[in-house]
Order: structure tokens, then C-alpha cells, then sequence
């Protein structure tokens, strides 16, 4: 099993989600848990797409991590 980062940013709407990993594949929802579950059944329809295509799927290659800045 293959785990890629995700990125949830709140919209003026609720939220929107994607993976620096898998360009152009994107969600929204209006709650965390259903921009979560809508991106999960996303991911899933991409990877199979490039695999029907005969593409490679990407490797995870980004990670996440905080900074603490002075004011």
C-alpha cells in the first residue's frame, strides 16, 4: 500500500483537497471528513485511469512538515 500526502485547505464553500503527488487530481466537500472521503474515491478513479492508460503510477516523493517563524 502506497500512501500519499494530502492537503486540505478550507474554502469560502468548505473544503478542497489534493495530493502534491498526483497532479490534477482534486475534491471538495463541505465537512473535513466528506473532502476526505471524495478524495479517496478520486485517488482511486486517477490511479486506476493511468493504469488502464498503460502510465505509470507516481511514487510518493512529498512529505509535510512545520516551521516555526519569529514574529
Amino acid at each position: 500500500m502506497k500512501k500519499y500526502l494530502i492537503v486540505i485547505e478550507e474554502t469560502g464553500a468548505g473544503y478542497a483537497a489534493y495530493s502534491p503527488d498526483l497532479p490534477g487530481c482534486v475534491s471538495s466537500g463541505r465537512t473535513r471528513n466528506e473532502v476526505e472521503r471524495n478524495l479517496r474515491a478520486a485517488l482511486a478513479l486517477h490511479l486506476n485511469d493511468l493504469r488502464a492508460e498503460g502510465q505509470s503510477v507516481p511514487e510518493p516523493h512529498t512529505y509535510s512538515s512545520y516551521m516555526e517563524l519569529l514574529p
